[in-house]
């Protein structure tokens, strides 16, 4: 701000943000290119969600009721694909570009156009995805894995599949590309690696993470594409190839995917809990290696996904201990942030009821994780219920909680205006009991042996599974609760007007630009004291 000040004349032309479809369309202002990453992700959401209610709708009871088997497999594919590759992944990316720049001190992210660009592509591949339903054959049917041999027998909806696929990693890998550069190249002056706020280093290992796995994926999608179309048998066992092959390549992008959806989520909750805990975050040192140690030990997991598939024996205790030890940094963290809260002079706004209830959720589905990385017990309850339970406490109760969480601390200072915290409340308790009875039951279905992926189901288990539809419906509701009582009006301006510092202690370099942030923050890097946490003079 200081460089607008003392050159009027230069400088006039910055402050005024374009307007008009050019604001958006040619977009190179972190902040603007945040919003809509958040926008597409939360759409994606909304879309996704809707075709979890279908499935639940049909699984209300026995018996074939809306959809045929075909329809129902199309429905659980494009849900999956859909939800990580269309919602969550685009809105840590969004929370990325809002948020590193302000907490580093940048001006902006390192390359603003390849910005733009990458967030463009996630349209077309966005639609792909949607309009699959309306191709011949309809969607593809294979499960979100998209495993062969599935895959090489179905429409050409899995072309179109496949190309989203492709142009939704290079969009992740331009994203973390930018958030690598900008993060290590554009810190302000004084802020060492070691005094980064927490979601900026979850951010730049996630970042490293995506650039290694996700031409892990592109290659095993393009050996599919070539196995339908050019007559190789990569995957093809008529032609000498291998369907397992197919998996130990998507689970080596997968198993590390599942920490990208993750580490971005407890670097959010590393920010709020010391923030309503009033105290420093415990362990800051321990919390840095610990998410680095996660992000290495995931490149050496991914069979525990295929203890099933034949594996010798020494196969699967390598597989079982290394998944056993991953659950150590993970504990290390969740130790770390309630020591932080111990003795804290707490106060439970959203942002804190949400990172709470991510802390006893998520600590949840770390447990049913543990269970499953035991090979005997995972081989009989593999492909069940059970493990459906497991990756939606893990993933909807922690990375959706924790953007949940991040969306109420820091949209005061994307829009200016307080967001009405009984809403807030109402959505947290809304969100979380719902949760609880739509995914609880399932651990008790899957134990009893219900298949995933199946329409119909015998009479045992349609008590749990209209327990469970009724839970999704409601959860799907507090969603658009959320959208429209939270969301809309805040995005609107209405609501009291945010001071520059909301939460009282909280600390950061964000805190320190006025509510909602100039459309250009950091034009000189900023002076800071010797915590990093604030400008001086």
């Amino acid at each position: 701000m200081s460089a607008v000040l003392d050159h009027p004349a230069h400088d006039d032309h910055h402050e005024h943000a374009p307007t008009g479809w050019r604001r958006w369309v040619l977009a190179t202002n972190h902040k603007d290119i945040g919003t809509m990453y958040l926008l597409f992700s939360f759409t994606m959401l909304l879309i996704g969600g809707v075709l979890a209610l279908l499935i639940r709708a049909e699984l209300f009871q026995p018996g074939l009721q809306f959809v045929n088997p075909e329809l129902f497999n199309q429905l659980t594919t494009m849900h999956g694909l859909i939800m990580v590759f269309g919602a969550i992944m685009p809105g840590f990316v969004g929370f990325a570009n809002w948020m590193i720049p302000l907490q580093i001190g940048a001006a902006d992210m390192a390359f603003a156009r390849m910005n733009n660009f990458s967030f463009w592509l996630l349209i077309p591949s966005g639609l792909l995805l949607v309009g699959s339903f309306f191709m011949p054959g309809g969607a593809p049917a294979a499960g979100w894995t998209l495993y062969a041999p599935l895959t090489l027998q179905m429409g050409p909806s899995m072309d179109a599949g496949i190309f989203a696929m492709h142009i939704l990693g290079a969009s992740s890998i331009m994203g973390s590309i930018n958030i690598i550069v900008t993060i290590l190249n554009m810190r302000a002056p004084g802020m060492t690696l070691m005094k980064m706020p927490m979601f900026c280093w979850t951010w730049l290992i996630t970042a490293y993470l995506l650039i290694a796995v996700m031409p892990v994926l592109a290659g095993a999608i393009t050996m599919t594409l070539t196995d339908r179309h050019f007559g190789t048998s990569f995957f093809n066992p008529a032609g000498g190839g291998d369907p397992v092959m197919y998996q130990h390549i998507f689970w080596f992008f997968g198993h590390p995917e599942v920490y990208i959806m993750i580490l971005p989520a407890f670097g959010i909750i590393s920010q709020i809990v010391p923030a309503f805990a009033r105290k420093r975050l415990f362990g800051y040192a321990s919390m840095v290696y610990a998410t680095s140690s996660i992000a290495i030990l995931s490149f050496i997991v991914w069979a525990h996904h295929m203890f099933t598939t034949g594996m010798p024996v020494t196969g699967q205790l390598f597989f079982m201990y290394a998944t056993m030890l991953i659950a150590v940094p993970t504990a290390v963290k969740i130790f770390n942030w309630i020591a932080t809260m111990w003795k804290g002079s707490m106060t439970f706004e959203s942002p804190m009821l949400f990172a709470v209830g991510f802390i006893f959720v998520f600590t949840m589905g770390g447990f049913t994780g543990l269970i499953l990385a035991m090979a005997p017990i995972d081989i009989q309850v593999q492909d069940t219920y059970y493990v459906v339970a497991h990756f939606h406490y893990v993933l909807v109760a922690g990375s959706l909680f924790a953007m949940f969480a991040g969306y109420y601390y820091w949209s005061p200072k994307w829009t200016g205006v307080m967001y009405n915290e009984t809403r807030g409340k109402i959505h947290f308790w809304w969100s979380l009991i719902a949760f609880n009875v739509t995914f609880f039951p399932m651990h008790f279905l899957g134990l009893a042996g219900m298949p995933r992926r199946y329409a119909d189901y015998p009479m045992q288990f349609a008590d749990f599974n209209a327990l469970a539809s009724v839970g999704g419906f409601l959860f799907g509701f507090a969603q658009v609760y959320f959208l429209v009582f939270i969301v809309i009006p805040t995005m609107r301006g209405q609501g009291e007007k945010a001071p520059k510092k909301p939460w009282e202690a909280a600390e950061g370099l964000e805190w320190e630009v006025p509510s909602p942030a100039p459309f250009h923050t950091f034009e000189t890097p900023p002076k800071l004291d010797a915590t990093a946490t604030r400008i001086v003079g």
